[in-house]
């Protein structure tokens, strides 16, 4: 298909001619033997923006949360999340399979932290009767909660500080938050033991994520990296276009935010209810259809053959996400699209 508007995800971009010549004139190492200067340079930089000591270059997301949530729970213990939290909803059971880690969860609108739940959620050390808790992660922004950011991030880290449990950050889209609030990116992730951050999504790569944390998490997690067949070559080529990324595309999310509310806007007028443009905090638009007549796999193929792709998060669910290779026109279209097919 040509001339379509792609909105399934962030993750659907091409680099740019400018990130494209920046991969090619990478200088490069064997990452294995810790001598890829690219890659040295971008778990370096990435570290300091996030105000911890190491980092480490992963291929995905999945990957980085892994590594750091095994850093932070051992084998049999739990982590608790959100129920919709990607770590448990889309990382297929490998939290359970590869590292022996358990999960309990709780729920909220938006996926947002509730930290009275939390609070009874904590099991302490009981002895051979109980799983203790040994970290809690929380997802910021929130994927399935239509890219929320996390308002009580910060009662929360006071709270496991004060009982001295870790806490994990599922950063995917750490970026967005940082630039819809104000806030640096160090502000939230510095408050955790083990954070993720993605290259891959908001800001353009075409592959990566970054795993951040203590000198000594960091070395183990590299060891559990190659361990499970994820060590790098050359991967200075990928890292680079990492780095171009991290210098040119941070600030200029806030468009993609802008856009969301166009479309979020556009949605309501169409389906009052379906979403609430107030609450669209980033990129992301979850509208509920249910109530509409049409079910989501209607409108997605609809979509699809008007020349809009999006995709289906729940059985009512609907989702959109803005990125930089969509314009401000393409979002309107998209959106308008969307609308036609919903109120039709």
């Amino acid at each position: 298909m040509t001339g379509v508007i792609d909105l399934r995800s962030d993750t659907v971009t091409r680099p740019s001619a400018g990130m494209l010549a920046a991969m090619t004139s990478a200088p490069l190492g064997d990452d294995v033997y810790g001598e890829d200067p690219t890659v040295n340079a971008l778990e370096e930089q990435v570290a300091g923006l996030l105000g911890h000591e190491a980092g480490l270059f992963t291929v995905t997301g999945s990957l980085a949360n892994i590594l750091g949530v095994r850093a932070l729970v051992p084998r049999g213990g739990e982590v608790l999340c959100e129920a919709s939290a990607h770590i448990v909803r889309a990382e297929l059971g490998s939290h359970a399979a590869a590292s022996g880690v358990t999960t309990r969860t709780w729920s909220a609108p938006a996926g947002q932290i509730d930290l009275e739940q939390v609070r009874t959620l904590i099991a302490p050390d009981l002895g051979p009767y109980f799983v203790q808790t040994s970290a809690v992660s929380v997802e910021n922004t929130h994927n399935f909660g239509g890219g929320s950011i996390q308002h009580g991030y910060d009662a929360l880290a006071d709270e496991l500080n004060a009982r001295g449990l870790p806490l994990h950050l599922d950063g995917a889209r750490l970026w967005n938050a940082a630039v819809a609030t104000g806030r640096t990116a160090a502000s939230y992730a510095s408050r955790a033991a083990a954070a993720s951050v993605c290259l891959s999504k908001g800001l353009g790569a075409p592959v990566g994520s970054v795993l951040v944390g203590s000198a000594e998490l960091i070395r183990e997690a590299r060891v559990w990296r190659k361990r499970l067949g994820a060590g790098w070559r050359q991967a200075g080529v990928l890292a680079a276009a990492g780095l171009y990324a991290l210098e040119h595309n941070i600030e200029r999310l806030a468009e993609d935010h802008a856009n969301a509310r166009v479309i979020a806007l556009v949605l309501a007028d169409a389906a009052p209810g379906s979403v609430k443009p107030d609450q669209v905090d980033t990129n992301i638009v979850v509208a509920d259809l249910a109530g509409t007549g049409k079910s989501v796999a209607q409108v997605v193929e609809a979509a699809r053959d008007s020349g809009v792709l999006v995709g289906g998060v729940g059985a009512t669910q609907l989702r959109v996400v803005t990125h930089l290779d969509a314009s401000a026109a393409d979002c309107r279209t998209a959106a308008e699209t969307l609308a036609r097919i919903i109120a039709g």
